[in-house]
């Protein structure tokens, strides 16, 4: 009811365009990096504060409004006086760093000091800690403001983000789409440009499956590169929190305030010696030049159902391959197997959330069977809930078969990228799309290998569906590989530009989402007026024609001037068409670039008449 409320107040101040403009300014942040901003900063051309308060318009235009991503659970409500105190230090010649005014979202598993740290459960509803996470700190000695916590899928325990006290967050590039998870919130945000980059956690593809289904880069590292102190844990020995951006640039930053050694994490002392003065020296345009990948097929699926990803994956791939990696096919006996039962969450959840929730008195539960009690968790999250508490003790034959298996999926896939000198494994993050936000992600998932390897693994746009929706390609490389990793996957970003922002969330007109806009239709006979909804991506009208002899009338895809394929009937036989129609992702973009077009085939006519269909802006 709280985070409801003040979404609520925000959303009413923000109603008037006049006081938006006052507050943003006329700064644009869709899509901007942060150098971009940094240096729109240095140069006095905006502040902190601007930045802050377009991304918070931003907020309040597309989350409970607009396209209702839903991937925020809490504004802050201190952002813009964090803003502020950053603009002031700035003023008086302190500036931190690269991040310093910087607005950054977080995933509600973490810590923070000034807000409640919930998991995205009804159970833990306006708790907190009194402290940051020890990434959250370090962000916050790097001068960042962070501008709201993001939803997730609940207690991070699932992939398509839905919870009992956020709801269900919405893929931008469709919202009937699940945005992946747990860390959908932050993909979703971030995707959204709801600001310039974020926190997630990554258990079991909960950092690389929003990702790829965001179109976004994101990496899990090495076990022990960074700090979990401050995260609510879902497993204790697969755990490890990191950034989501839009660019490789953006992530190399957002992990050099990050990671690094903690004492209350004692896996952190792993990490000396690894981690270079800053990821960002890392990036080469030549970063794929010699590299040997690895691409396992078997994790690229047989069913039909995995065949668009797996293309488009391996499309991926051959770009990679025209900037010199050199590609080779694999299979690793027996990986599959091991992998299915390698997976120790059933087993440490339990817990591991009774031993954090212990650590802290003031919490409104203490354990996973209060929660099941109380009914205070999403109805989606029964089953899986149920199983993790089943377990009567910490050490369990399943759980030291677990363990096992764990060592040999290392061992396994360690030799097998040294016997054959392999720099990298390629798979994607997920074999199937997006998944319809009623229902489950359905197979697919890859999300397990770099967890039970111990292994850093990076999520990158690999291209998007027919109907619009993104997915992911992604390279697992050697411990402590990450700079080797974020070189491979700037050179393949510099070559394709694989980023796209989603149709849903566009730039703001007047602190506002541009809303309606009106489509024309004009084809020999037939005349058609329509309007089209930018947010939902709804076409409404209504299309007649003036003469008996029209066989049909549909709308296609196409290039000016040639032919594509049809995307909607509008009439048939003659008969008008009225109503409306919900435009796919990829047929949203292609209107506003003026890519669709009306065909119209008289009765006995061999070709049909076209027109481009113009939308009024």
């Amino acid at each position: 009811m709280r985070r409801r409320w003040m979404l609520a107040v925000l959303a009413a101040v923000l109603q008037s365009s006049a006081l938006a403009r006052t507050l943003a300014g006329d700064v644009e942040v869709v899509e901007k990096t942060i150098p971009e901003l940094q240096a729109a900063m240095t140069s006095g051309a905006t502040t902190s504060h601007a930045l802050t308060a377009a991304y918070l318009a931003r907020i309040a235009a597309y989350d409970h409004d607009g396209p209702r991503l839903n991937a925020v659970i809490a504004v802050n409500p201190r952002a813009l006086a964090d803003a502020d105190a950053r603009d002031r230090e700035r003023q008086a010649g302190k500036v931190r760093g690269p991040l310093h005014g910087i607005p950054i979202v977080v995933k509600d598993n973490f810590e923070t000091a000034d807000m409640p740290t919930t998991g995205g459960s009804i159970a833990l509803a306006g708790f907190e800690t009194g402290r940051d996470a020890f990434q959250v700190r370090k962000l916050r000695e790097a001068g960042v403001v962070i501008v709201a916590k993001t939803n997730l899928h609940e207690l991070a325990a699932g992939i398509t983000t839905i919870s009992s006290l956020g709801g269900q967050t919405r893929n931008p590039y469709d919202p009937d789409r699940n945005p992946g998870g747990s860390s959908g919130g932050t993909g979703a945000a971030v995707a959204a440009s709801f600001a310039v980059a974020g926190m997630g956690s990554d258990t079991c593809g909960s950092i690389r499956i929003p990702a790829a289904n965001n179109n976004l880069f994101g990496l899990r590292g090495t076990l022990g590169l960074s700090s979990r102190d401050g995260i609510i844990p879902l497993s204790h020995t697969q755990d490890i929190g990191g950034p989501l951006a839009r660019t490789v640039t953006d992530l190399a930053l957002m992990l050099d305030a990050t990671v690094g050694a903690d004492a209350a994490d004692p896996t952190t002392q792993a990490s000396a010696g690894h981690v270079p003065a800053s990821y960002r020296d890392a990036l080469r345009t030549d970063g794929l030049k010699g590299v040997r990948i690895g691409v396992v097929k078997a994790l690229f699926g047989a069913a039909p159902e995995d065949e668009e990803v797996a293309a488009l994956a391996r499309a991926a791939l051959d770009a990679m391959k025209k900037e010199g990696a050199e590609l080779v096919d694999i299979a690793v006996p027996g990986l599959d197997e091991l992998l299915r039962g390698s997976s120790v969450i059933d087993a440490e959840f339990k817990f591991d959330l009774l031993d954090y929730l212990g650590r802290r008195p003031t919490a409104p539960v203490h354990s996973l069977g209060e929660i099941l009690e109380r009914g205070e968790y999403h109805a989606a999250l029964d089953g899986a809930f149920r199983r993790r508490n089943a377990p009567e003790s910490r050490e369990t034959d399943a759980y030291r078969r677990a363990r096992i298996r764990r060592s040999a999926v290392r061992d396994l896939v360690v030799a097998a990228m040294q016997e054959q000198t392999l720099d990298v494994l390629a798979y994607p993050p997920l074999r199937r799309k997006p998944s319809l936000v009623t229902e489950p992600q359905r197979g697919g998932e890859n999300c397990q290998l770099s967890p039970s390897t111990g292994l850093p693994a990076i999520s990158m746009p690999a291209g998007f569906t027919a109907d619009g929706l993104p997915v992911g390609i992604e390279l697992l490389g050697a411990a402590w590989t990450e700079p080797r990793l974020l070189a491979m996957a700037f050179a393949y970003e510099q070559a394709v530009h694989p980023r796209r922002p989603p149709p849903t969330t566009p730039a703001l007109v007047a602190g506002r989402g541009p809303g309606l806009a009106s489509v024309h239709v004009e084809v020999g006979s037939v005349r058609g007026s329509f309007s089209f909804d930018r947010n939902s991506g709804r076409l409404s009208g209504a299309l007649e024609a003036a003469t008996s002899d029209v066989a049909s009338a549909s709308v296609h895809r196409g290039e000016p001037g040639q032919v594509g394929p049809v995307v909607l009937v509008l009439m048939n036989d003659g008969r008008g068409w009225s109503g409306d129609a919900k435009l796919s992702s990829a047929d949203r973009e292609a209107l506003a670039k003026g890519r669709l077009y009306v065909a119209v085939r008289a009765k006995g006519a061999k070709e049909p008449q076209r027109a481009q269909i113009a939308v009024a802006q």
